[in-house]
Parts: C-alpha cells; structure tokens; sequence
C-alpha cells in the first residue's frame, strides 16, 4: 500500500521479493492495470495508480487494493483519471461495507459503477489535453505542499529555539548587563516553590492534627512525598540561568492537578448530552478547537461525580494516545469549565513557577516528544501512561524569560499561522481546480468532438460479442481482476 502514493501520484514498483512469498497472500496484477485502494481511509486520500511496465511479466500487492484491466473500449489513464475524481470517492465512501476502521469499497458496488466512455479516439485527446494540463498544476501543487511541510519544520525549529534557550540568548545578554539586583534563576524559583509546597503540606497536617485532636507524631514530617525527580539523561544543556523541572514539580499542589481522563466504564456514549458540561476529546486538542457545534456534554450532576477529571481556562491538556501521542494544548481563559475524557491528560501549573503555554510548547517541542516516544507503551493503541509522563523533564527559566518567549513565540505564530492559511486555500483553490478539468473532461467539454470517431457503443458491441463467441463473462469475482466492460 505503501508504494502507491496519494491523488493518483504514481506508484514504486522497485521492489522485488522471491516469487514463493508473495503467491499467496498477494493480488496480482499486470502492467496497465488500475490499482484503486478499497480500505478506508486510503481510498478516499486517493491511493491509485496505473502501473508502469514491470521488470518481471507479473508483479504483486496489497489485497486491500482493487485491480481493474481495461478492455479496448478504454485507455487505463481514463479509468484511472474518472476514478481519481473526488466526486466518485464521495460516492464509493457512501457505499463502503464493513464495520468501522475496516470500512472497503465492495467489489460487486465497483463492477457496477457507471463511467462514460467516449470514442477510443476522444479518449486520446482528452489525455492528451489532460497531459498538457495536470502536469502543470500539479507541479504548483507539489510545491504548495513542501511549502507546508517548511512551515511546519519552521515551526518546529522556532520551538526547539525556545525552549532550549537559543532563541533569548541575545536578551539574556542584555539583561545581564543591567544594572537591576540579580534575578532570580530557574533553580531558586524550583527551591523557592518545592520548599513552598513542602511548608503548605506542613500546615495542612498539622491543621488535621488539630482538628483530630491529637498530637503530631515524631516522624509525622517524614511522610511528606516528594515531587518526582525529572530524568534529564541524553538531554542537551541548558542555559546557566535555567534549571530542569518534572512535570510533577511544575504542577499545582491542589487536588487533581495532574490527572487523565476517566476509564471508559466512568463515561460512557450513554453520559453524553446536548447540552450542560462540556467534554473536551483528543480530537479537540489537537485541532485546539472548542466549543462548537459537535460539542458532547453531560450533566451537571455525572460532572460533580468526574470532578477529579475537571478543567478550567489556562490548564494545559494533552493527548495521551495517538501517533503519537504527547500533542498539547493550553485550555483557553474564557471558556466554561469541562470534563476531559479517556486519553487526554491535565497539567495544572504551580502559579508563578512555569506558564501554562510555555509548559506545552515545551510538549510540543523536540524535548518533549523525544522523551514522550520511548514512554510510549501498547500494542493495537500506544498510549503515554499519567505516571510515565510525570517524570518529563521540563527546561525551566526565570518567569521573565518565560514571558519573553511566549512573546515572540506568539508573534512569530501569528505569521507562521497566516502563511498556513493561505497556503490552504491555495491548495483547495488547485483542488478545485483540478477536479473542474477532470469534470470537463467526463462530460465532453474538454475537448472537440469529432463525428468521424467511431461511437464507443459500437466497440462496446463488438467487444461483447467477442467475448460471447469465446464463452467468457464481463469480469471475475473475489480478488481476481476486473475488466471494463
């Protein structure tokens, strides 16, 4: 599947393996034929290819892949071209069978489905004008592509910058030079705090001792639990004034600070509501979309029973699951408190130690996802575990420099983030335009008709009765290959 690239892009087929591994197990195919995906979702991203002229007579695939033979009736880039049109995926997506994940086009659907076919002579116009055509609006589209995928590695490359302390080394040099009292570094603001909340877990104690009545016992103090150390091994330098932090250090004290999502048994599709307490999903975290139309929620009363699993504005989410997993969120100010639900997981920050949104640029980040990968346990789901994740290492600066860099970061997202958009509607714009030219070119505006050209209904004719003569069907069933009748 994976030789076969997207929007009818070409196919690999460098490959070669002994012919006793791939004879069964395999579908075969020939050169000419029309592969077209039948799993979702690769259909529906366009996986489909006709294949080139093959070192060996046959080669073999992925029986997830349809193989269509063309008959003379029709040249393998028109099926190929009709089937890569996006309205006919629409339609095959509504006609898929099967349970959800596994969804395929069905066979008998596809043998049925209806393509025209003009005179074999019109067909090689319209290719021919096709070829003029595509090639330079795919190129642009090619291009538009990488263009993404820079902004994207640009992106990660301003992250990278941030966090590691390259991007305000200027500003920490200047900052040096002036003349204020010492600043206080990353490592006495993690002292200043850990002994803060030692002291407050101090004065809760003994505030339970008093209200138990009874008298602290001699090594009451050594019950206190420690915030995990950060693993800082393989991890680069960080600058003087910066210090490491664990994830478990830089969240809030309070109940519940560091927490996922309920077990499924907890909240069930049964829970969900249209209207009362929100609940925010991986999908919301990664789209850093809330809110809206397609929002779940559930009552007031089944979110006081998940109120462990609770968030607010400036609490930072993470996805737990996915591949992979560790994309992060800070849950906007202003909106209404939520649920998060099964795989999602919520850091409150310690106030004044580490910024929401400096803690989750720094998931985000190389440091972040270096660490989250070799964490990631399971087989059918990978999945981040709330122990394993407590024990990230976080680089940690003075809050000025936080500031600072979420600043510019801020700024330099905000460019980055127009150039995406309009890198978008240029794709969809080229989109469009391709499928307009293909649509030209099924209904017969794309190119001159001429009325010397023999009517494909006349072939077609001819080619049924040939194959009437010699006793043979319109195509095959199972995973044999299909001709175009």
């Amino acid at each position: 599947m994976s030789a076969v690239t997207q929007e009818f892009g070409g196919i690999d087929v460098s490959a070669t393996r002994p012919l006793a591994e791939v004879q069964k197990g395999y579908t075969s195919f020939l050169a000419n034929d029309v592969l077209f995906a039948k799993i979702t979702p690769c259909m529906e991203n366009g996986k489909l290819a006709v294949v080139p002229p093959l070192p060996y007579h046959i080669a073999f695939g992925s029986t997830e892949f349809h193989v269509l033979r063309a008959t003379p009736a029709a040249h393998p880039a028109w099926l190929a071209y009709f089937l890569s049109q996006t309205n006919f995926r629409k339609l095959a997506r509504q006609n898929m069978t099967g349970s959800a994940g596994q969804m395929r086009v069905a066979t008998t659907w596809l043998s049925s489905a209806a393509i025209p076919v003009p005179p074999v002579a019109e067909q090689a116009r319209i290719l021919e004008k096709l070829e003029e055509l595509l090639p330079d609006l795919d190129a642009g589209i090619a291009e538009l592509n990488v263009a993404q995928k820079k902004l994207s590695l640009y992106r990660q490359s301003l992250l990278k910058a941030a966090v590691g302390g390259t991007l305000t080394a200027p500003w920490r040099e200047v900052q040096s030079q002036q003349p204020d009292e010492p600043k206080e570094t990353g490592a006495q603001l993690l002292e200043r705090v850990l002994t803060e909340r030692r002291a407050r877990w101090e004065i809760k104690q003994l505030a339970k001792f008093k209200d138990q009545r009874k008298a602290p016992p001699n090594d009451w103090r050594l019950k206190y639990s420690q915030p995990v150390q950060p693993r800082i091994a393989s991890l680069p330098d960080l600058p003087a004034q910066w210090a490491w932090a664990s994830v478990e250090q830089v969240a809030s004290d309070e109940s519940y600070a560091l927490a996922i999502g309920p077990f499924g048994s907890n909240l069930k599709v049964s829970d969900y509501r249209d209207a009362g307490v929100p609940l925010v999903f991986v999908r919301n975290i990664r789209s850093r979309k809330y809110g809206g139309a397609t929002t779940r929620y559930v009552t007031a009363e089944k979110a006081e029973e998940l109120k462990a699993h609770g968030i607010e504005g400036g609490d930072v989410l993470v996805t737990k699951m996915g591949e992979p997993p560790g994309d992060s969120d800070v849950y906007p100010i202003g909106q209404s408190p939520a649920i998060i639900t099964a795989d999602c997981i919520k850091v409150r920050c310690w106030p004044g130690l580490m910024e929401p949104a400096f803690l989750s640029a720094i998931i985000n980040s190389y440091i972040g996802r270096q660490q989250i990968g070799p964490i990631t346990q399971g087989v059918a789901q990978k999945k981040v575990s709330l122990g394993r994740f407590s024990f990230i290492a976080l680089p940690l600066p003075p809050v000025d420099e936080q500031r600072k860099i979420l600043e510019w970061l801020a700024a330099a997202e905000g460019e980055i983030g127009a150039q995406e958009v309009a890198v978008l509607l240029a794709l969809k714009k080229s989109a469009a335009q391709r499928q307009n030219i293909l649509k030209a070119a099924f209904s017969g505006q794309l190119v001159p008709q001429d009325p010397n050209d023999e009517p494909a209904a006349v072939l077609l004719e001819r080619i049924r009765a040939e194959r009437a003569a010699a006793g043979t069907g319109s195509g095959k069933r199972g995973r044999k290959t299909r001709a175009l009748s």
